[in-house]
């Protein structure tokens, strides 16, 4: 079994303080190395020097028959073998062992051929200053390794928390926050040098106005469109109420409902883009809420004659109650958002169209094909529907939107056994800014929605 690493181990921070511990530790270990080589090839040759130095002299007053001096011995009992054998072959060498429980510099050369003369040189106090510089070797490094990976640390800190509040400004971009900018301060002084993480700060600030500028002039489009549009269809529907009955009359007096719908629709939508709609709460009965529509949706185009709404089978849409529930909420929205649900259930998919109440909880399902796979993937897009299918791919929008104003979350998904499901969930508590305010109103009519596959 793989274990997972933890997600802090990926990080820029984690990395820089791994990458920065390796190579200091790398070069301490480096420069470790090269002080103790030297400064105990420089001890060593020293004791060495000593101690042929004593050998030269104790081989002379051998030779003269003179008193060997202090250290100096014939075939001590504490000599090397190996400097031993080196001496009797009439070499001359020298070598550090222990020597009556004390690091010993031992020097040999051949005596008379058979036997070897040899000085004792105490070595204990080069072999303590090498300790002693071994170790302040290794505290030193220890000192320089952790000052380093602190001032490192701080550094990296100091640019991950600028990258961090970037990507914070981008979600918040993503999220819908147009007005988001990173306005680094580094971007605001151009006598300071410019790095890498200002360079992608003033692009996502670029990227952001730009958007920002872009949407604004579609969203002032698409209301001076509608708003254009209604003057002319306030006097077309006019005229085609003069028509003379019949069939053709019938034609141009539902196309007209059409585009008025539609304008209304996106009047709404325009209205729903600039982010400034206010709530008129109320306190409602869920389940009173939900038979409203139904009731609504029961004498709207589409559907079947007689149908009346209730808890049983064989009607084109159902009501089940699980669980009532108070909600304090804008009673106007939440019938827009559930009306528009129920309509696109019913246009789209097939009867049964099933409302179920559980708490603060309504789906709206039908069994139908279901949702198109791109619409629970990202969520309703407008002007797009799937396969032919009627309506402009604003009914959902709308919900969509309405439900974002309310607090709400509005999912879709597909279920098991076939169907789209729409899942509205409400607040528990208001969002912030909510209140009645006069003259804040939206369009009811009843919009047409996105096309299920």
């Amino acid at each position: 079994m793989r274990l997972a690493r933890p997600r802090w181990s990926g990080t820029l921070a984690v990395k820089a303080a791994v990458f920065i511990t390796v190579m200091c530790c790398a070069l301490a270990a480096l420069l470790g190395v090269l002080v103790h080589v030297s400064v105990t090839h420089q001890t060593v040759g020293e004791a060495r020097d000593l101690a042929l130095s004593r050998l030269e002299d104790a081989t002379r007053a051998f030779e003269a028959g003179d008193t060997l001096g202090f250290g100096a011995e014939v075939d001590p009992s504490g000599l090397p073998v190996a400097l031993h054998r080196l001496a009797v072959a009439g070499e001359r060498g020298t070598m550090v062992a222990e020597h009556r429980g004390r690091p010993t510099m031992w020097a040999a050369g051949p005596a008379d051929g058979e036997r070897a003369l040899a000085v004792a040189v105490d070595y204990r106090q080069s072999a303590r200053t090498i300790e002693a510089l071994d170790n302040a070797i290794l505290w030193s490094s220890v000192l320089a390794i952790g000052a380093t990976l602190l001032v490192g640390a701080f550094a990296v800190t100091r640019v991950t928390r600028r990258l961090h509040a970037t990507a914070r400004v981008a979600r918040r971009i993503s999220a819908g926050d147009l007005d988001a900018r990173v306005d680094d301060p580094r971007t605001k002084d151009p006598t300071r040098p410019q790095d890498e993480v200002a360079v992608v700060a003033v692009a996502l600030d670029s990227m952001a106005s730009s958007l920002q500028g872009k949407l604004l002039s579609e969203q002032r489009f698409t209301a001076d469109v509608a708003h254009e549009l209604r003057t002319p269809l306030t006097g077309l529907h006019a005229a085609a109420e003069l028509l003379p009955p019949g069939r053709p009359t019938e034609l141009v007096r539902d196309r007209v409902a059409a585009l008025r719908t539609l304008t209304e629709d996106l009047l709404e939508i325009s209205r729903l883009d600039t982010g400034r709609e206010r709530l008129e709460l109320d306190t409602e009965s869920l389940e009173a809420v939900v038979r409203r529509v139904v009731r609504a949706a029961a004498g709207s185009p589409g559907a079947t004659p007689g149908a009346t709404p209730g808890i049983g089978t064989g009607t084109d849409t159902e009501v089940r109650v699980v669980r009532d529930a108070l909600v304090e909420t804008d009673r106007r929205r939440l019938e827009r958002v559930l009306g528009n649900l129920v309509a696109n259930a019913r246009l789209h998919g097939r009867a049964p169209v099933v409302l179920t109440v559980n708490g603060p909880v309504v789906t709206v399902r039908d069994h139908g094909d279901g949702y198109p796979e791109y619409l629970t993937a990202h969520g309703p897009q407008r002007f797009r529907t799937e396969g032919g299918a009627k309506g402009h791919g604003l009914g959902l929008t709308i919900a969509a939107g309405q439900a974002e104003v309310l607090g709400a979350r509005l999912t879709f998904a597909n279920a098991s056994d076939g169907g789209a499901v729409a899942t509205l969930t409400l607040p528990h508590t208001p969002p912030a800014g909510a209140g009645p305010r006069a003259g804040t109103t939206s369009s009811t009519g009843d919009g047409l929605s996105d096309g299920a596959a």
